[in-house]
């Protein structure tokens, strides 16, 4: 059976920048001077993990082999076997969990070293959203896969030959439970929402120690989104660049609809209400306002002017230690 994923993994990626731009609310301004800003009732935490079958095994036999046909020492050689070989329909479902993995991280921000991201409640909707519909296909791409399963088996027989060994498949009860997908919300504490019952001396300790660690965390999801924000406007000011024949570059819809994606995410991300981060958002929504890529394409002197804006963009950005 033919997967759908081939059909679509194009088709998500496209859409992803119309889905998150949807009914993006505007926050009011306001500064947080010389203190961790609260942000419990703005943002949480999510945890993402999706675990795949890979299909791979190491085969002691070959490995031992390919050592003393060589001359090494047993446990030199190192032989990965692909239990199935190419597999369409589980290549499709490995394909498709790392490209939720890389919408999960363009939707959060960095928080912890662990993996958790920061979600901010203006993101959540729209990141429920995503996240439910994506989930409904991965689904669908493991059912295919599972249904061509024990074929694939067979077929496996006359792909390995030697190094075939049916004791290494999992039924296809067993194999379901190898293929997940999880989304998890945590609540946010403020800096100082310890649930504990410790001495007043101890508690002044780790509510100092956490503020440290609270600040810097939010410092670090910001600075990620100034950074992919800046990384992003370069590259497309450089697709928008005019070659030493007078011919434009080629302008790609994946880079610019992540311009867009990303000054959506300037209001729906600035959980500390920076009024920088807000002042960006309104320069790149005017200078954005009203365009698509086929316009600027067919006209040498908006793409000179969306060009002239965008690098004046980037010259307002704050110092980012690039």
């Amino acid at each position: 059976m033919k997967t759908i994923y081939a059909e679509k993994e194009k088709e998500n990626m496209r859409d992803l920048s119309k889905i998150i731009n949807q009914n993006v609310d505007e926050g009011v301004l306001r500064d947080y001077a010389n203190e961790a800003p609260s942000i419990s009732s703005a943002a949480m935490i999510v945890d993402f993990n999706a675990s795949v079958w890979t299909a791979r095994k190491k085969d002691m036999k070959a490995s031992d082999d390919i050592a003393a046909m060589n001359g090494a020492d047993v446990g030199i050689a190192d032989v990965r076997k692909k239990l199935l070989g190419n597999c369409d329909e589980l290549i499709a479902v490995q394909k498709f969990a790392a490209n939720v993995r890389n919408i999960h991280y363009s939707m959060t921000l960095p928080w912890s070293d662990n993996g958790s991201r920061l979600l901010t409640t203006q993101q959540y909707f729209k990141y429920n959203e995503v996240m439910s519909q994506l989930q409904t296909e991965f689904h669908v791409l493991v059912d295919n896969f599972l249904q061509a399963y024990q074929w694939e088996v067979s077929k496996a027989q006359a792909k390995l030959g030697a190094m075939f060994n049916r004791d290494e498949y999992p039924t296809s009860e067993a194999l379901q439970d190898k293929f997940r997908f999880r989304v998890s919300y945590i609540p946010l504490p403020d800096s100082g929402d310890f649930r504990i019952d410790i001495g007043n001396e101890a508690m002044e300790q780790i509510q100092s120690q956490y503020q440290s660690h609270y600040t810097q965390a939010i410092n670090s999801a910001m600075s990620d989104l100034w950074h992919k924000l800046h990384d992003n406007l370069v590259t497309l000011v450089r697709q928008l660049d005019v070659n030493e024949e007078g011919k434009g570059n080629r302008l790609y819809d994946t880079v610019f609809d992540r311009a867009l994606e990303l000054v959506s995410m300037l209001g729906t991300c600035n959980v500390t209400k920076n009024s920088q981060m807000e002042a960006m958002r309104r320069k790149l929504e005017d200078a954005f306002y009203g365009l698509n890529l086929d316009q600027i394409k067919n006209s040498p002197s908006l793409r000179e002017d969306t060009r002239s804006k965008l690098t004046a963009a980037i010259a307002a950005l704050p110092s980012l230690d690039m």
